[in-house]
């Protein structure tokens, strides 16, 4: 069975449980309606609510089919919202998809692939009554507000992946093992951003739009839960930023340190050059070679390398490229 929690609650308090091919006929009050919430349901399961609850069956089967981007329907006098959970797996984004119903008198919560519960979330709300006796309104600003909150850890933990590499490339060569890290971590955010986007016109057209359901005073609630998405943008688009910088400042610096060695290659051998152009002078074996007969000749010879060879490597030093 993938019903987690059904309870009907009347001003602010659980009042009693009840089952999925069970309509509870609520009062017109807001405090009093009925919170069902499901992982991974059966189709029958979900048909039972669509006949109990009046759900539209366009909603349904994209509740079914769970690889919906986030969007807000209206379907008559009630709402359909789709959002998409996120979890981190080593350096991989993975993605579930968190289907709510909201009616006058009920709110369905339909989770698939999602890592995080929501027992924590609906004990929070029963200990602190004064919400719950809001209405469903509020109940779906605290789901959302849990769904938004653990996007900040996955951006958190790949911000610190992130200037970790930051120090490794100011201190020594990247491995392709990094270098290919980089590339995946910019694919993982690209992805998260096509997820956030969406998410954040969710948040708005609850912010902005006269929808059923919504109290104008519950408003408020949707627009902190809008500053969050917003925030979570603006730093994934950093980090992108960062990680582009990251492989620039890799690769420039890698050109630095090639261009050194080069430096150093050609410095050496110039100074390399100049002995072996005089030994390869006296090596060419004519017999009209005086030099050859000169008694002081190899000492000479050897104090003339020595010079110019000094005098090179000074030239070099000073030069920085040795």
């Amino acid at each position: 069975m993938s019903v987690v929690a059904a309870y009907v609650y009347r001003h602010g308090q659980k009042a009693e449980a009840i089952t999925l091919d069970q309509r509870v006929e609520c009062s017109k009050d807001r405090s009093e309606f009925a919170w069902i919430g499901l992982v991974e349901p059966s189709e029958e399961e979900l048909r039972q609510l669509e006949v109990s609850y009046g759900l539209h069956p366009l909603a349904v089967e994209d509740a079914l089919k769970a690889h919906q981007l986030p969007k807000v329907d209206v379907y008559g006098d009630q709402l359909f919202v789709v959002t998409r959970t996120a979890h981190l797996e080593g350096d991989t984004i993975a993605y579930g998809e968190t289907a709510i119903f909201v009616g006058e008198s009920h709110i369905i919560s339909v989770r698939h692939g999602s890592a995080r519960a929501h027992s924590a979330l609906r004990a929070q709300l029963e200990a602190a009554p004064s919400l719950l006796n809001q209405g469903v309104d509020y109940v779906l600003h605290a789901i959302l507000d849990f769904i938004v909150d653990g996007y900040l850890p996955i951006v958190e933990t790949v911000e610190e992946s992130i200037l970790e590499m930051e120090r490794r490339a100011l201190d020594t060569f990247l491995t392709r093992d990094e270098v290919m890290r980089i590339f995946n971590l910019r694919r993982e955010l690209i992805r998260f951003q096509r997820i956030i986007g969406p998410m954040s016109e969710v948040c708005s057209k609850l912010v902005h739009l006269d929808l059923p359901c919504l109290d104008v005073e519950a408003r408020p609630y949707f627009k902190d839960v809008l500053d969050h998405v917003r925030r979570v943008e603006a730093m994934v688009g950093s980090l992108r930023e960062v990680l582009s910088s990251v492989f620039e400042v890799s690769h420039l610096l890698e050109q630095q340190r090639q261009g050194t060695i080069t430096r150093q290659l050609a410095a050496w051998a110039a100074i390399l050059a100049v002995p072996t152009a005089i030994a390869g002078i006296y090596g060419m074996n004519f017999a009209n070679m005086p030099e050859l007969k000169t008694h002081y000749g190899y000492f000479v010879v050897l104090g003339v390398i020595t010079a110019l060879c000094g005098a090179l490597y000074i030239r070099f030093k000073r030069a920085n490229w040795l």
